[in-house]
């Protein structure tokens, strides 16, 4: 059918060309010769002027003495033959057949406008275009080519348990005989499940360009239309496609815009989301065989797919593609750094320690912003600081140096950072301080970060409870300083931080004795999704004990955290003054300030130049003040 559209397309655009090269080439023959009236004509004749005469129609084409060709049309009742005759003029007639042609054309060519435009349009309609409104069941699936860029694993790096159960799936394509002698069968599908930006969609890249076979790329929403039964054709149609591709993958991202599970909609069974999930089932695992068609899916939401997706026979393989450890990002900025020229300096190794829980995707980003750093100072290659730079702004956020702040608010600010950096560094269980700035940054008028020295993957209570003793350690700073009516908004953010670390101590974590080991963060989740109107299935009597186990826990760090500025106040006033007269110190300078030293050792290795004189004579606080009782602190105002 649609091979007989484009035939009767081809067909009427000749018979258009033809039509249009008639008429030019007719009007182009007029205009050879020169058009006079009629009067002239017989006053030419008279004269014996004229040599020749040849009649077309109305038309009188004649050629005069001066050897030029001329035309004019004679009226109906002139009698031009006998004129000639009489002055011995050779005349000649044509037949009007070519101008008759002509007008016949000319009359068709309308209709034959009409039925073009028409062929075309139900052509796009149809068929000729996918996104047609008449192609809505026909699949959206892109077959991935080499010219889309071609990617293989050695593109891939920090997720190698991922890489090899992949790279399985490779070979079974290229040489399914070493697997099917032993009557092991081609997987149907591979689910890549993890958290955003590790590399999900980089892996199915990867085997297409590994596997040498057709590959097809389609997203989870494209499947879901508005209109009933468009979802279902759309994956018959791909899975028609796929099969006569095949061995062929097939690479569905965001699998969970239509794998969620059936009866959790609105719509019930009739659902259009759920009709195309039932399609999908059966084309995996149905009656019929989908041989040499591999189902590849993403997603970072397993626990909301369907069950029958999961089962065997569907999704034989689930990969968890997690987030690197150190070795990984390594190795990940090293593929990231291959076209970026790096200075003598540079470190991969250090870098990747000072980026623990980046994914992937926040390790190209970093190599990108720093490159984008040193271009921005024209430097030809990118050294160890715009990296350090780069860093700063995706943890931190960029600077915001324009902002004024008045002296007041920046004494604060450094009393409240410098309450955040000694708690951090006095408490063993705490992790490394990486830097302290009261440059604002984000949203933030200061900031403190701490980077753990090696990635971590448990947390234990007294390591939870140090947390939130230096989390608190700000506000706990301001009011030593201040007084308790002088605090500020700025322990907000603070508050909210160790909140959250509580509430999972006592409600996940199993951290609190008196709460014990139950869970209710599930209960909590259910109870506040229904707007408080039930779903948390405990007593009153146990809420409130969780409240109260929450506001201890924060009590005691929050006296912890005042205890620990008490005892350490002057090396506290040091590196409040510090952060004031320098604005950013690192790790190891602020340990040299608290001790009383310039930020850099005069006779180390440091070629700024900076003359950075000695915080010794900075005086001591005027009187120690008394915390106040726990759990009397003000609000911090917004």
């Amino acid at each position: 059918m649609g091979n007989m559209r484009n035939l009767a397309f081809w067909v009427v655009l000749m018979l258009l060309v033809l039509a249009l090269f008639n008429l030019f080439s007719g009007s182009t023959g007029g205009l050879q010769s020169r058009e006079i009236s009629y009067s002239e004509f017989v006053t030419a004749v008279e004269a014996g002027d004229v040599r020749n005469v040849t009649l077309d129609g109305e038309q009188v084409r004649f050629r005069r003495a001066d050897g030029n060709d001329y035309v004019t049309i004679r009226p109906e009742d002139a009698e031009v033959t006998s004129l000639l005759m009489s002055k011995d003029i050779p005349v000649r007639a044509e037949p009007q057949q070519q101008s008759g042609f002509q007008t016949f054309l000319m009359s068709l060519l309308p209709i034959l406008l009409l039925i073009g435009v028409w062929i075309y349009f139900m052509n796009r309609m149809q068929g000729g275009g996918k996104g047609g409104a008449m192609g809505f069941g026909k699949s959206k699936a892109k077959m991935l080519t080499e010219k889309h860029g071609r990617v293989t694993f050695d593109d891939v790096a920090g997720i190698d348990e991922a890489k090899e159960e992949l790279e399985e799936i490779v070979e079974f394509l290229r040489n399914p005989q070493k697997f099917s002698r032993l009557g092991g069968k081609i997987p149907k599908g591979a689910l890549l499940e993890g958290p955003p930006g590790t590399g999900k969609t980089l892996l199915a890249r990867a085997i297409a360009g590994e596997a040498g076979v057709p590959f097809f790329t389609i997203s989870g929403s494209d499947f879901v239309e508005m209109f009933v039964g468009v979802g279902a054709s759309r994956v018959r149609d791909m899975f028609e496609q796929a099969k006569k591709n095949a061995p062929c993958i097939v690479f569905i991202d965001e699998i969970d815009a239509v794998g969620r599970s059936r009866g959790a909609g609105y719509g019930g069974g009739n659902d259009e989301r759920e009709q195309t999930l039932n399609q999908l089932l059966v084309e995996m695992d149905g009656f019929e065989a989908n041989e040499g068609v591999i189902i590849i899916a993403a997603t970072n939401r397993k626990d909301v797919l369907d069950p029958a997706l999961l089962r065997p026979g569907r999704f034989d393989r689930q990969v968890t593609v997690g987030n690197p450890d150190i070795k990984g990002r390594e190795k990940i900025l090293g593929v990231h750094a291959r076209k970026t020229p790096l200075g003598p300096d540079v470190d991969l190794r250090i870098i990747a320690r000072g980026t623990p829980g980046f994914s992937g995707a926040d390790l190209a980003n970093l190599v990108n912003e720093a490159a984008l750093t040193a271009a921005r100072v024209g430097r030809r290659f990118v050294a160890m600081m715009d990296f350090e730079a780069a860093k700063d702004k995706i943890m931190m956020g960029a600077e915001r140096r324009s902002m004024v702040l008045t002296q007041d608010q920046k004494e604060k600010t450094a009393y409240h950072e410098a309450g955040h950096a000694i708690v951090g560094i006095k408490l063993p269980k705490c992790d490394p301080v990486y830097k302290a700035t009261i440059i604002p940054r984000g949203g933030a008028l200061g900031m403190v970060m701490s980077l753990p020295e090696m990635d971590k993957l448990q947390m234990f209570k007294d390591e939870a409870e140090q947390k939130i003793a230096m989390t608190m350690a700000g506000k706990a700073a301001e009011i030593f300083k201040y007084g308790a009516e002088t605090v500020s908004s700025g322990p907000m953010g603070d508050i909210m931080q160790a909140s959250q670390l509580a509430r999972g101590m006592v409600m996940r974590m199993g951290m609190s004795d008196k709460v014990g080991n139950i869970d209710y963060s599930e209960a909590a989740a259910g109870y506040q999704a229904n707007g408080g109107a039930g779903g948390f299935s405990v007593s009153a009597a146990t809420k409130e004990l969780i409240e109260s186990e929450v506001k201890r826990i924060i009590d005691e760090g929050y006296d912890r955290a005042y205890k620990m500025i008490t005892d350490h106040e002057e090396e506290f006033e040091r590196l409040a003054q510090g952060l004031l007269e320098y604005e950013t110190l690192t790790g190891e300078e602020i340990k040299r300030v608290m001790e009383g030293k310039p930020p850099q050792d005069p006779d180390g290795d440091d070629t700024s130049g900076m003359d950075k004189p000695s915080l010794t004579a900075i005086p001591k606080a005027k009187g120690k003040k008394t915390p106040p009782p726990s759990g009397m602190e003000p609000e911090p105002s917004v």
